[in-house]
């Protein structure tokens, strides 16, 4: 309000001076005045109306200096008042307020920045940022670590280790990830990448975290490993071992009823059937142990899927006419909920409907084993859209549920509850969903039920 007050005052005085001085000059050419004192008047008019237009350019002028050192964040300049009590120096107080206010701010920020960086140079996981040209913004030590380089303003400077990596780089879009491999000092690493674009001040950049996961690879294909080997050891043997024992009879009991010079002797009846037990036995448990190697073999070879588009209701039709027979027998309820009704996917037909007819199975085996047997058998079918907008198929049933430790090795190959059960099945699914770059998932309560969950990323 004193700035106001002053220079309002400051002005109205001049503006005062600038029309008295006019008034007399007006007079005097009216009247008989002496000429010098036309020509004084004229000089003060004159000088009244410069000295005001200056007085009013000057600020002016100060507004403007002021606004170009916000414009440029030129906070150095001060504006020194003589502590008159005029309206200039309340101005450049203003002024000199302002300036402090932008610099505590400027201040503010720069900690705040310098906070961000240290935290993201600390980072484990490597952290690069860059525009729509591919100039580097920020890369902190983690990424330079991955990347075995020191000085990086480019990504297209990183070609000479990796061109997937630089064309990963500028072609992944928010949310997007992907898997390199690159050499690093004779080293192959797996580095997973993952990006998201931003846009600050109109301009668009990208932000990238890089993280080596060779170890967490490593360490889950070794813990598959054993399983593998822990399973295929495991029906190997029960196979093996009662061919072998049997053999072993067998070779025994010849030996008693063949001389050194393979004369047979007497033969009784229950030996031949002993023979003919055993064989039958061997032959049995080698088609057994033929099947498991033949399973195992279909695990690693199956094909790519032959996409086309699917109507999930027509397929569900289709399946559920093959399995009625099956459901009518055990009187299962089989609800379906399809929503939207039109809803279909891009997938391989014949590879979906082994995944679906295997789940469905599974249940309808969940429910046969269930011991309450007035308890009503139902499995629930539910298709829609999730949360990310992602097609998902959900079969639950209401059976008797797996237990906590089982559920975790269920994908496993060749682990099975069932005591018929080969194992392959849910492997094979989960094999077929990650061709087809889904998922497929489990959940399950004891005496409540499960329920299967495919997704379609795609």
């Amino acid at each position: 309000m004193g700035f106001n007050s002053n220079f309002k005052t400051s002005i109205a005085i001049r503006v005062g001076l600038v029309l008295l001085t006019s008034i007399l000059l007006v007079n005097a050419f009216y009247s008989d005045s002496y000429s010098l004192t036309k020509i004084l008047l004229l000089i003060a008019f004159v000088s009244q109306g410069y000295a005001l237009i200056k007085y009013l350019d000057k600020s002016n002028v100060e507004f403007v200096h002021f606004l170009d050192s916000i414009k440029y964040d030129d906070f150095t300049q001060t504006y020194t008042t003589k502590r008159t009590g005029t309206s200039q120096d309340d101005l450049y107080d203003r002024f000199n307020m302002v300036i402090k206010k932008f610099r505590e701010i400027r201040t503010e920020k720069e900690a705040q920045y310098q906070y961000l960086r240290t935290i993201v140079q600390h980072v484990g996981i490597g952290i690069i940022t860059f525009n729509k040209e591919g100039k580097i913004q920020i890369i902190n030590a983690a990424a330079k670590s991955l990347l075995d380089m020191d000085q990086v303003r480019n990504i297209d400077d990183l070609s000479d280790l990796n061109p997937e990596l630089v064309n990963s780089l500028k072609d992944l879009q928010t949310g997007g990830r992907d898997l390199i491999k690159i050499n690093k000092k004779g080293e192959e690493i797996q580095l997973s990448v993952y990006a998201i674009q931003l846009v600050r001040r109109d301009e668009e950049f990208k932000l990238v975290s890089i993280q080596n996961i060779k170890s967490e690879l490593d360490e889950k294909e070794m813990d598959a490993w054993q399983n593998l080997i822990r399973v295929l050891t495991h029906e190997i043997m029960n196979s093996v071992t009662p061919i072998s024992s049997l053999a072993a009879t067998v070779e025994s009991n010849l030996e008693q009823v063949i001389d050194e010079n393979f004369n047979v002797k007497e033969i009784s009846k229950d030996d031949i059937q002993d023979f003919h037990m055993a064989v039958q036995t061997i032959h049995r448990r080698s088609e057994s142990l033929i099947k498991f190697v033949s399973d195992f073999r279909n695990l690693t070879r199956i094909p790519i899927p032959k996409r086309s588009s699917i109507s999930i209701t027509e397929l569900f039709q289709t399946i559920l006419t093959l399995l009625r027979r099956d459901i009518q027998d055990q009187n299962i309820i089989v609800s379906t909920e399809i929503q939207p009704a039109d809803i279909c996917i891009s997938a391989d037909r014949e590879q979906i409907e082994q995944v679906i007819i295997n789940l469905l199975t599974n249940a309808m085996q969940a429910l046969e084993e269930n011991p309450e047997n007035n308890k009503k058998k139902e499995i629930h079918i539910r298709v829609g859209y999730n949360e990310y907008k992602q097609t998902f198929i959900s079969i639950r049933d209401n059976g008797t549920g797996i237990e906590g430790e089982a559920i975790n090795k269920i994908f496993i190959p060749f682990f099975t509850t069932k005591k018929s059960g080969s194992g392959i099945g849910l492997s094979l699914s989960k094999q077929i969903m990650r061709k087809h770059n889904g998922n497929i998932t489990v959940s399950s309560i004891i005496d409540q039920g499960t329920e299967f969950s495919l997704v379609f990323k795609d």
